[in-house]
């Protein structure tokens, strides 16, 4: 990297904890790449200090924000602007400052789906299926329906109370065919025999417990793509499941580059250089 100066600008992550977060080396990667005047650094916020630390950016004329938990939600309340999907959803994980005016949006969904659309799987006028109703299913779905328009959206949750709520907002906020049933065996059976696309939004698969998957490898058929949000491990039991099967897959990382393009666009103005993102993922992951 060239020598840092007043010129640069700079953008920061907000999290508790860190330490283990792939963004600095990825978005410095990115920059430099370009040879653009931005820095990014990371920054450990206690829960409860997330309102001081953003007007401290706003105040030292941060350009941007990436929020990750726990602080998603609470960020919501300190920014002058947020877009509507990102309302819908109900958190920002993205903070552009616009000549001190903090805009909030929330890039996670754009980044799945943008991440679909590379696998050349649109969600556009398809048959959804998503598994999950917590903060990444909803947005995921949120994000689908504002900005894809699925022929169908259906939610399979195992927390009644989440799913009817995340149904009953999607349909709502966006006028998408959406509706929610619990997760079971006969529910997931008829779902995925309609099913164009599957998106698992869940936990379940990840580190540790990597052999662990909702979906029976029976259900999964040629010509259905199934994404999993789950990037650690980057092949779940669930995408080694369908590729077996000969379903088209896409992996959670791709979801995380993904976003943090989105981030990059947004903070920069600039087209992010995709293949130095992906190659600094792929090093520490």
């Amino acid at each position: 990297m060239s020598r840092i100066d007043p010129s640069f600008r700079v953008c920061a992550l907000l999290g508790h904890p860190v330490g283990h977060s792939l963004s600095p080396a990825l978005h410095n990667a990115a920059f430099e790449a370009l040879c653009l005047p931005f820095v990014y650094v990371a920054h450990d916020i206690e829960p409860g200090h997330v309102p001081q630390a953003i007007q401290a950016a706003r105040a030292l004329g941060y350009r941007g924000l990436s929020v990750t938990i726990p602080h998603k939600v609470a960020a919501l309340a300190c920014v002058d602007e947020i877009d509507p999907t990102a309302r819908a959803i109900g958190c920002i994980n993205t903070i552009v400052n616009e000549d001190g005016r903090l805009l909030g949006t929330n890039s996670d969904g754009l980044g799945a789906l943008d991440a679909l659309r590379q696998a050349h799987a649109d969600p556009a006028g398809k048959r959804v299926v998503l598994l999950g109703s917590g903060g990444a299913a909803r947005a995921l779905a949120m994000t689908l329906a504002f900005e894809a328009r699925p022929a169908e959206l259906l939610l399979l949750g195992v927390v009644p109370e989440e799913l009817e709520r995340l149904a009953r907002d999607v349909a709502e906020r966006t006028g998408a065919a959406v509706s929610g049933r619990a997760l079971g065996e006969v529910a997931l059976g008829e779902a995925m025999a309609r099913a164009d696309l599957l998106l698992q939004c869940t936990p379940v698969g990840q580190y540790p417990d990597t052999e662990q998957s909702l979906v029976p490898p029976g259900l999964l058929r040629p010509g259905l793509t199934v994404f999993d949000a789950v990037y650690n491990p980057r092949r779940t039991r669930l995408l080694r499941d369908a590729a077996a099967a000969g379903c088209r897959v896409v992996e959670g990382m791709e979801m995380f580059l993904g976003q943090a393009m989105v981030q990059f666009q947004v903070w920069t103005g600039e087209k992010p250089p995709a293949e130095v993102m992906r190659r600094v993922v792929l090093e520490r992951v």
